[in-house]
């Protein structure tokens, strides 16, 4: 295998974990991502630390800043942009999952929620990560790669905040009720009702996230911090 052959792999296996990093929580708002660190993390030369880190810029999932690169802080108007896109997108892939829907993503939707039932008072992290393919499932069943595509790039943009709203009061448990209540929609073919309930679950993670917006404000005044 040549160098340039091996310096890609590495550079996207590096992209794929960093990655997978910033979106479940790991890296926080405003934490430092250094090459030199990270070609010493993955035992590996900076060229595909570098080609990772520009790949994650055009993703925003990082920005430049006079120190170097760090995960963002989303502005708080911005958040609530995306949250009223989602809604629409998200009300959008569950109407037509539910017209689309093949026996194997039941199979999958099932798997999941039981999965996260069986949770015993999972962490943050836990949470967001589970939510995050759970949601994923369910644009799968809509089969609209450009559905799918637009949802993961808003998905993506909601990752720069505090904590997740699953993590407020009850709501995950409640949380899990309305998946489940989404996929008997969905399994039953109901496109109104899984439209309905996927535009009411993301209203409410949309107010959960205002609450939480200006809990933030409350304690850092002069800081705009901004997951679902």
């Amino acid at each position: 295998m040549t160098d340039t052959a091996t310096a890609r792999i590495d550079g996207e296996s590096i992209f794929q974990t960093l990655r997978s990093e910033i979106l479940s929580g790991v890296h926080q708002p405003g934490t430092a991502i250094r090459e030199t660190s990270l070609a010493q993390r993955f035992g590996v030369s900076r060229t595909p630390v570098r080609e990772a880190l520009s790949r994650l810029q055009q993703e925003r999932l990082l920005e430049r800043v006079d120190r170097g690169l760090q995960v963002p802080q989303v502005d708080p108007q911005q958040v609530i942009q995306i949250y009223d896109m989602r809604i629409l997108l998200e009300e959008e892939a569950a109407r037509q999952a539910a017209r689309s829907r093949q026996f194997p993503d039941l199979m999958r939707l099932e798997a999941l929620l039981q999965r996260d039932r069986q949770l015993q008072e999972p962490d943050d992290h836990t949470r967001i990560t589970t939510n995050l393919e759970f949601h994923a499932a369910i644009w799968n069943c809509a089969h609209n790669p450009v559905l799918t595509d637009l949802l993961n790039r808003l998905s993506t943009h909601l990752i720069h905040a505090p904590r997740s709203t699953l993590s407020t009061g009850n709501r995950w448990t409640e949380s899990l009720d309305e998946h489940e209540t989404l996929v008997h929609a969905i399994e039953q073919q109901d496109s109104d009702a899984a439209a309905r309930i996927a535009r009411q679950h993301m209203e409410t993670a949309r107010t959960l996230r205002l609450q939480l917006l200006r809990e933030t404000a409350l304690q850092h005044p002069l800081t705009n911090h901004s997951r679902r």
